[in-house]
């Protein structure tokens, strides 16, 4: 039998509330990456690579499936 590691509900994130802090949505990535095993550096140096709107961009573009991020 083979298992998805993906989590089976999606993550709802308020991007206005608390969890849209910067360092909240990199704990949440961080999160992910180790249970996804995803290159924790590499996403990191991406979402931090710029402003908050590309750190959300990235954060979506690896995560998009699983976090669903509103405003």
């Amino acid at each position: 039998m083979i298992t998805s590691k993906k989590p089976s509900t999606k993550i709802e994130i308020d991007l206005t509330g608390p969890q849209g802090n910067a360092f909240v949505l990199l704990g949440i990535a961080k999160d992910l990456c180790h249970t996804l095993d995803l290159d924790w550096n590499y996403v990191y140096s991406e979402m931090t690579s710029s402003d908050y709107e590309n750190l959300v961009q990235v954060m979506d573009h690896y995560f998009g499936e699983i976090v669903v991020m509103y405003r």
